[in-house]
């Protein structure tokens, strides 16, 4: 986390405190509707911008879950 800001880093090479979220928009909005990463970032959950990462799974979930059904289906 950058001033508030949840910087996503799916190689997990950046040092800190850091949290692992399943890339699925479902997962990613438990933890927030639960407060997740406030508790394990140490910082209060509403100072938490989780817009960058929101993206990330979005892009991750679309990839691992496409909308388009295969010909012949």
């Amino acid at each position: 986390m950058h001033e508030g800001i949840v910087v996503p880093d799916p190689s997990a090479t950046r040092s800190g405190r850091g949290a692992w979220v399943h890339p699925d928009i479902g997962c990613l909005d438990t933890a927030l509707a639960r407060k997740a990463f406030g508790r394990a970032l140490r910082a209060p959950a509403a100072a938490i911008d989780t817009d960058a990462l929101r993206a990330l799974v979005s892009r991750a979930d679309t990839t691992q879950h496409p909308t388009t059904t295969p010909p012949g289906s």
